[in-house]
C-alpha cells in the first residue's frame, strides 16, 4: 500500500514534469514563431510598395521655377502680412482694423487673382474670403485649400528677438507672429494662384480656397458660414487641406532623414470648469476643509491619475508603420512590428510631454480662480481643465472619466466647450487627397518621408466634415529641433520663418 502511494506521488511528478516541459516548449516556440514573424515583416515592411502613380496623376508639371523680382516681391508681401497685426484676442475681441487692412493687402499683392474672368471672389462674415476656381471638366469633385488670417496675440516683453509684428530678417529668419501660424499658407496658396494665372493656368478639376478670419476663437463666424454658404450651394469636395502638420527634419529621434506628415485627424477637444461652493467664512475660525482645499484635492487627483494610455488603438500606429523603413535597427524592428510593441513604445513616449500628448487624451489645469481677500475663506473656488482627446475616445468618455477620478460629489463639473475627435480621413493607395498631397510633397522635397499623422491641436478644417470624408492637415513648413514649441498653443516664444534661401518655389 505504501510503495503503491510513492508510485502513485512518482507518476503524478512525472506527469507534471511532462505537463511543465510541454509549455515551455510551447512557450518557446510560441516566442520563436513570434520573432521570425516579426523579423520577415521587419525585412519585408514597405508601406509604398506597389505605389503606382494613378491617372489623375499622370500630369504635365508647370515648373515653378521665378525669378529674382518675383522673389523679391513674394518675400515683400509676405513681410507686410506679417507686419499687419490681425490679432483675434476673444470673440468680442478682434482687431477689425487690421482686418480690413489686410483685405487692401490681398488685393494689392495678388492683381491677377482678384482680376481674372476665372476666379470668383466672395467676402464672407466681412472679413473672410471665399474664392472659387472652376474646372474645365465639371464631373470632376472640387477640392479645397484651406489658410487663415487671424493670429494669436503677441507682445515684445513675451522675449521677442524681434518686435513682433515687425517682420523683422534676423540671419536669413523672418521673425513676427504669423509666419508658421498661418500667414505662410495664406500668402503662398495665393501667390502660387497668382503665378499660375499670369502663366495661363485653366485647372481640369475646380477649387476653392477659404480664408478664415477668427481661426485663433474656434472660426465660428470665418469658417462656419464658409460652410454654410457651400452647403447652401450644394457644394461637395474630393478633399480639404488645411494647415497642420509639417516636414519634421531631426524632431523625431532615430529616424533617417526629414518626414513629412499629413495629418489625417486632430484630436478631440473639451474645457470642463469644476466648482465647489461653500458658506463664506473668518480666516480666525477656518472650517476643517475649505473650498479651495477640496477643489485643490479634486485637481491634484486629475493630475496623479491621467487618462489611460491609448497609444497604437489610432492613427499613430500608421505613422510609425510608414516611417519604419527610416529607422536602423533595433527601432526598425519595433517600429515594423506596432502589432506587438505598441504597449512598450506607449510606455517610452508617455515619459516626455511632447510625446505623451500622441499616448493618451492630455489634461491640463489651465485656469485656478478663488478669493478675494487675505483673511476671508471664499465661497467659491473654480478650477479650469482643458483636455485634448485620443482619437479612441469619445468627449463623453472622458466626462466620465473625469467624474469618476475626482470622486467627489462637492465638486460640481460643467463642460464649457468640447467635441469629439475628428473622423481618420483615408490615406491608403486609393486615398485621392492623400495622394496627391503626398506626391506634390516629394516633388517639392524629394529627400523626404511621407506619412500620415495627427493633430494635437485643432483647425478651421473640423467645420468642413459635412462638405467632405476626407480632411487633411499640413503646411510645407520645415521644422526643425525646438521650431514646434514657437508656435501658439504650445509657447510664446518668437515665431521664426524658414530662411528665404529655404522658401520652396
Amino acid at each position: 500500500m505504501h510503495s503503491q502511494i510513492k508510485m502513485t506521488e512518482r507518476s503524478g511528478k512525472c506527469n507534471i514534469l511532462k505537463f511543465v516541459k510541454v509549455l515551455s516548449f510551447a512557450f518557446i516556440f510560441v516566442i520563436l514563431v513570434i520573432f521570425v514573424a516579426a523579423t520577415v515583416r521587419t525585412l519585408t515592411f514597405d508601406v509604398n510598395a506597389g505605389l503606382q502613380l494613378a491617372p489623375w496623376e499622370k500630369t504635365n508639371n508647370i515648373a515653378y521655377d521665378i525669378n529674382q523680382q518675383q522673389r523679391g516681391e513674394l518675400l515683400a508681401n509676405f513681410k507686410d502680412a506679417i507686419r499687419i497685426p490681425t490679432v483675434s484676442t476673444s470673440r468680442t475681441d478682434q482687431n477689425t482694423t487690421a482686418l480690413r487692412d489686410f483685405n487692401d493687402l490681398l488685393r494689392k499683392a495678388f492683381p491677377t487673382v482678384f482680376s481674372s474672368h476665372l476666379v470668383q471672389h466672395e467676402v464672407v462674415a466681412n472679413y473672410s474670403h471665399l474664392f472659387w476656381v472652376p474646372g474645365s471638366d465639371l464631373a470632376l469633385v472640387p477640392y479645397m485649400l484651406l489658410a487663415h488670417i487671424d493670429v494669436v496675440p503677441a507682445e515684445e516683453s513675451d522675449g521677442w528677438d524681434a518686435p513682433p509684428f515687425s517682420a523683422k530678417e534676423i540671419d536669413g529668419f523672418i521673425y513676427g507672429r504669423g509666419t508658421i501660424d498661418n500667414k505662410q499658407s495664406v500668402m503662398g496658396i495665393l501667390q502660387a494662384l497668382e503665378y499660375l494665372l499670369i502663366r495661363g493656368y485653366s485647372p481640369q478639376r475646380g477649387f476653392f480656397i477659404g480664408l478664415g478670419h477668427d481661426e485663433e476663437i474656434q472660426g465660428l463666424h470665418g469658417a462656419m458660414n464658409i460652410v454654410k454658404l457651400l452647403k447652401k450651394k450644394g457644394v461637395q469636395l474630393a478633399f480639404v487641406l488645411d494647415e497642420g502638420l509639417a516636414v519634421l527634419d531631426g524632431v523625431i529621434t532615430g529616424l533617417q532623414g526629414p518626414a513629412a506628415l499629413i495629418g489625417i485627424s486632430e484630436k478631440g477637444h473639451a474645457t470642463v470648469k469644476l466648482s465647489v461652493s461653500m458658506a463664506p467664512g473668518h480666516s480666525s475660525m477656518p472650517p476643517w476643509e475649505s473650498s479651495i482645499g477640496i477643489l485643490a484635492g479634486a485637481v491634484k487627483r486629475l493630475e496623479d491619475n491621467p487618462m489611460p494610455r491609448l497609444f497604437g488603438e489610432g492613427p499613430e500606429r500608421g505613422t510609425f508603420e510608414h516611417l519604419a523603413h527610416k529607422f536602423g535597427l533595433p527601432l526598425k524592428f519595433v517600429m515594423s512590428n506596432m502589432w506587438l510593441f505598441s504597449p512598450l513604445l506607449g510606455r517610452v513616449m508617455e515619459r516626455s510631454p511632447e510625446t505623451n500628448a500622441f499616448v493618451r487624451t492630455t489634461t491640463a489645469v489651465t485656469m485656478f480662480n478663488a478669493g478675494v481677500k487675505t483673511n476671508v475663506l471664499p465661497s467659491q473656488a473654480e478650477a479650469y481643465v482643458n483636455l485634448r482627446i485620443h482619437s479612441s475616445q469619445s468627449l463623453q468618455e472622458v466626462l466620465d472619466l473625469i467624474q469618476s477620478i475626482v470622486g467627489d460629489e462637492r465638486v460640481k463639473m460643467e463642460l464649457m466647450h468640447g467635441f469629439d475627435p475628428l473622423p481618420i480621413s483615408s490615406y491608403d493607395e486609393t486615398s485621392f487627397g492623400f495622394q496627391i498631397i503626398k506626391k506634390t510633397v516629394l516633388d517639392q522635397f524629394p529627400q523626404v518621408t511621407v506619412a500620415p499623422g495627427i493633430c494635437i491641436g485643432n483647425t478651421d478644417s473640423r467645420h468642413y466634415t459635412d462638405l467632405t470624408k476626407d480632411i487633411y492637415r499640413f503646411a510645407p513648413t520645415w521644422f526643425r529641433p525646438g521650431d514646434a514649441q514657437r508656435i501658439p498653443p504650445f509657447g510664446y516664444m518668437p515665431h521664426k520663418s524658414v530662411t528665404p534661401n529655404e522658401l520652396p518655389m
